[in-house]
C-alpha cells in the first residue's frame, strides 16, 4: 500500500533532494511538508503547510503519515543566538518526534551530526546529542539518526568558510581511509538515498555514521 511521508526542512539542501527522490518513488503517494515559507517545488504528490515551526506541536491534527524525515538544521554562522539555535536544532526535531509518538507514526528519521554528544563541551555537538537523547526516550517504533560529516553541496545562501572547507576536503578526502573514512565530506544526495533506504528496510542500529551513510547509498544505487 502506498505510503505518506512528512518532510521537515524541504527548503534546505538535503530536504529538497529528498523530496525530489520521493516524488519519483512509487512507494509514496503523498509527500507532506511543514515549513515556514513556500518551497517553490511543484508536484502532484506534494502537500505544503506553511506554519511556525517553533510551534509545530500545534499541528497535531495534520501531522499524520507513515514516516517522518526531519532535515531541519542551521549553523552557528547563520544563527548566532544560542537560544534560537537550540530552538531550531533541538526544539523542532523533538516536537516532530513527540507528534510521531502521539499520532502513532512508526518511523522517524532525522539528520543529526557527526560527534553529537549530550555531554560534549562543544555547543553544536551537545545540542545534537541532547536532541538524540531525548528523542530516544519517546515511544516510536523505529528511530534513526543520520550523522553526516561536512556536506559537499551548493547552497542558495553564501557561506564562504563552508565553500573553502568543501574545496579543501576535495583534496584531502582520498587521504581519509580506514577509521578516518567517516570524516570525508559527503554529498546530500547520498544522505537522501540512505534515509529512503532505511525508511523502507530498517537498519540494525539507530545511529548511522557518515561512512555508513555513503556505503548504504552506494549499495542502493
Amino acid at each position: 500500500m502506498a505510503k505518506k511521508a512528512i518532510i521537515l526542512g524541504i527548503t534546505g539542501l538535503t530536504g529538497t533532494i529528498l523530496a525530489k527522490q520521493l516524488f519519483e518513488d512509487t512507494d509514496y503517494e503523498e509527500i507532506i511538508s511543514f515549513h515556514r515559507r513556500k518551497s517553490g517545488l511543484k508536484h502532484p504528490k506534494l502537500t505544503e503547510h506553511v506554519v511556525d515551526l517553533f510551534e509545530l506541536k500545534n499541528e497535531k491534527s495534520r501531522f499524520k503519515a507513515d514516516v517522518v524525515f526531519c532535515c531541519i538544521g542551521t549553523t552557528q554562522a547563520k544563527t548566532k543566538d544560542k537560544e534560537t539555535y537550540k530552538a531550531i536544532d533541538y526544539g523542532i526535531p523533538l516536537q516532530a518526534a513527540q507528534l510521531c509518538s502521539a499520532n502513532g507514526i512508526s518511523t522517524f528519521i532525522v539528520i543529526s551530526a557527526m560527534g553529537a554528544d549530550a555531554s560534549s563541551r562543544i555547543f553544536y555537538s551537545r545540542i545534537k546529542g541532547e536532541m538524540q537523547r531525548d528523542i530516544l526516550k519517546l515511544s516510536i517504533s523505529a528511530i534513526y539518526f543520520m550523522q553526516p560529516a561536512l556536506l559537499a553541496g551548493k547552497r542558495d545562501e553564501s557561506r564562504t568558510a563552508e565553500r573553502l572547507a568543501i574545496g579543501l576536503f576535495k583534496i584531502i578526502n582520498p587521504l581519509l581511509v580506514g577509521p578516518l573514512r567517516k570524516y570525508q565530506s559527503i554529498k546530500p544526495v547520498k544522505i537522501a538515498k540512505t534515509m529512503r533506504f532505511v525508511a523502507k528496510n530498517g537498519y540494525n542500529k539507530a545511529i548511522i555514521k557518515s561512512d555508513e551513510i555513503k556505503q548504504i547509498a552506494h549499495e542502493t544505487t
